[in-house]
């Protein structure tokens, strides 16, 4: 998809509530048939993290390129926290240089949503994908201006889910959970879910097509943290820290390729903005990833570094990770593994049962990802492992 040298590319965000990579194209059970094609035909980015795995927090460092504990909104909106003045935010910068600025659905980052530069906010009946796609499809059929940024916001696929009776032989569970019936009944209604997103992003991939707008439109397809599951989200394990990132489009974004360079989501806007030829703020900690997409290198970052400090409650945790190796300091003393504040659901009842709420939360967890991938052996006592906990301690 070439472009001329003095086009700006259009670009949409479509976001997801609670997804991580569950989806086909990550190897997960569930039919992802228009997402899967999304891959085929952009970049499918294997090793993508998010830098806190609780909602607002995450999706601010999308839009400011920086940590949650830079641009201040360390706890979630509905529960009083806000952004920093004055921090670098996508939709404003990119109003600024002469972009139309829209919002469809769902956003989490700011009581007023023109506040973050969105220079119309589009509201459906609901902020499921069901009321919120016409409104995109409309947007997209009504010729808009260019070039436009478009964020479009799906509740889904955040609990509750849709009760599912059928059968569960066919479905896959969680490696971090144990195998029974309710964890498997749980899993197929977020795959309900799931494919009803999968559905809606066809709907709208097929629109922008339709619309002549495909050559010049840069997709992405996201989600602010792993799935509302014991284990994951609101979690530093990787469970909880897992997104999906598939980009579609211009500047270099297409021909099925797949990029399995550790990323974090605040690389998202620096990347944005190159694309778009416009200044990365010095301010933003993330960094553009186009010269991955150019192939001028091989890695990005050496170590990502994720945080929470609050969820439901106080809970300061931070990590660090390597491509072996996970780090986890805990700030204060809690008397559970997995935080029982966890959305509540059939998988909640079957961890409590294994004592998961009850297990205190060592103050340090090393894991060697390789040996452990569901972190489940802590090697922060271990002597054999003293040197590398030392150096995960200095940041890795």
């Amino acid at each position: 998809m070439e472009m001329g040298e003095d086009a700006r590319p259009n670009v949409m965000i479509i976001i997801t509530h609670d997804t991580g990579r569950h989806l086909g194209c990550y190897g997960r059970s569930v039919d992802t048939p228009n997402l899967d094609r999304m891959a085929e035909e952009g970049v499918l980015f294997t090793n993508f993290f998010c830098s806190a795995p609780q909602c607002s927090p995450s999706r601010a460092s999308i839009l400011t390129g920086r940590y949650p504990h830079s641009h201040g909104l360390i706890g979630l909106t509905h529960r009083g926290f806000r952004l920093n003045r004055d921090e670098p935010l996508l939709p404003a910068l990119l109003a600024k240089a002469g972009y139309s600025t829209s919002l469809f659905g769902l956003q989490h980052e700011s009581p007023d949503p023109y506040m973050l530069g969105y220079q119309r906010v589009f509201e459906a009946e609901s902020r499921s994908c069901l009321d919120v796609t016409p409104l995109v499809l409309d947007f997209l059929a009504g010729q808009p201006d260019e070039p436009f940024f478009v964020m479009v916001g799906f509740s889904e696929t955040h609990r509750p889910f849709p009760e599912y009776r059928g059968p569960t032989d066919d479905v896959e569970g969680l490696p971090y959970l144990p195998d029974v019936e309710d964890v498997r009944r749980d899993v197929a209604g977020l795959n309900i879910l799931v494919r009803r997103v999968d559905e809606k992003v066809g709907e709208i991939l097929d629109a922008v097509d339709d619309a002549g707008l495909g050559e010049r439109t840069l997709i992405i397809f996201t989600t602010d943290h792993g799935i509302a599951f014991p284990g994951a989200k609101a979690t530093l394990f990787d469970p909880g820290i897992e997104v999906s990132m598939i980009m579609r489009g211009p500047c270099g974004f297409e021909g099925g390729r797949k990029i399995d360079a550790m990323l974090t989501n605040m690389d998202i806007a620096p990347t944005i903005l190159e694309s778009c030829g416009l200044p990365v703020p010095k301010e933003m900690q993330g960094r553009s990833i186009m010269p991955l997409i150019r192939e001028e290198i091989e890695h990005l970052h050496e170590r990502i570094f994720v945080e929470q400090t609050y969820h439901a409650a106080y809970d300061p945790i931070r990590g660090v990770r390597t491509a072996r190796f996970k780090y986890i300091r805990s700030f204060e003393e809690r008397p559970f593994w997995f935080p029982p504040n966890v959305d509540d659901g059939p998988s909640k009842e079957v961890a409590r049962e294994m004592g998961y709420f009850d297990k205190p939360r060592p103050p340090e967890m090393l894991f060697d990802l390789q040996a452990d991938p569901a972190e489940r052996r802590n090697l922060a006592d271990d002597p054999a492992y003293a040197d590398v906990l030392n150096e995960m301690r200095r940041g890795g």
